[in-house]
């Protein structure tokens, strides 16, 4: 506990988590309004005739307004995420970046220790985040629903089961974050490559399985998109089953796994390598 304390400690005496929480609540703001926006054409406005019968399912199941509460509900999730994982890479990297790393592992020799109170601390941070995000959808979302004249579906489980995992997506990613600063040991390198992968490679993978899987006729290249932590956090989110996609749990079991690989490599290799 005491190595927990002193994590929390060297965090709060740093301006890098309100500046991610800051840039997480502008980023949210900009999502809901965008989500609010497509949620309303969708359930306001009939659905075209003109669209092949494979697209009008999928544009039938997002019109869903459960599938849309959801949406709603756990908004600002994309770039959120992104957030708390940088501040796990950095938990890590400010340790090489400001040359600590040495005084830590020499006040506390057990290497599994520290990185377990990193994991945990990140993992803590991810919650708070997403507790925030949750406490500013629920009444904004409760507030569009009653400006529509539909009802929010709050009280139904597939919404309440996509705000559960979506907080069990913000832990995770905390855990992420530890490892791939782990992995990565510049700040700079490990917080740029982050930033790009997450944003550009979530949108080219998905841009490229759905061409490939189209080309070539086969459903599983497009279903193998779903294997990027980023996409399978928007999939445990989906308040419904939508044609074409694996179901939520699948993306949920695909992210604990990516957290169980990143925490325990990056425990293992702080274990026997050298801080110098």
């Amino acid at each position: 506990m005491r190595l927990v304390k002193a994590e929390f400690l060297k965090l709060l005496t740093t301006n890098v988590w309100w500046l991610f929480a800051l840039g997480a609540f502008l980023t949210w703001v900009v999502t809901f309004a965008f989500n609010a926006i497509g949620a309303h054409f969708l359930l306001t406005q009939p659905q075209s005739t003109d669209v092949p019968p494979e697209n009008a399912a999928e544009i039938a199941a997002a019109s869903d307004q459960v599938f849309q509460a959801a949406n709603l509900f756990t908004s600002g999730q994309f770039f959120g995420l992104m957030f708390v994982v940088l501040l796990g890479i950095v938990m890590v990297t400010n340790e090489f970046f400001h040359q600590t790393a040495t005084t830590t592992f020499l006040t506390t020799p057990h290497r599994t220790s520290v990185i377990s109170a990193k994991l945990g601390v990140a993992s803590i941070c991810g919650v708070l985040f997403w507790v925030v995000t949750t406490a500013l959808n629920i009444p904004a979302t409760m507030i569009f629903f009653s400006a529509e004249n539909l009802p929010n579906h709050f009280g139904e489980w597939a919404v309440q089961r996509a705000i559960l995992l979506n907080g069990v997506a913000y832990l995770l990613w905390g855990i992420l974050g530890v490892g791939i600063g782990v992995l990565m040991r510049s700040q700079i390198a490990a917080t740029v490559t982050a930033v790009l992968v997450y944003v550009l490679g979530t949108a080219v993978v998905g841009i490229v399985f759905t061409l490939l899987s189209d080309a070539l006729n086969q459903d599983w290249i497009n279903d193998a998109q779903y294997a990027l932590p980023s996409i399978a956090s928007s999939l445990m989110v989906s308040g419904t089953d939508v044609p074409g996609q694996p179901a939520f749990w699948v993306g949920a079991v695909i992210l604990v796994a990516w957290a169980v690989v990143t925490g325990t490599l990056g425990t293992l290799i702080t274990r026997r390598r050298d801080i110098s």
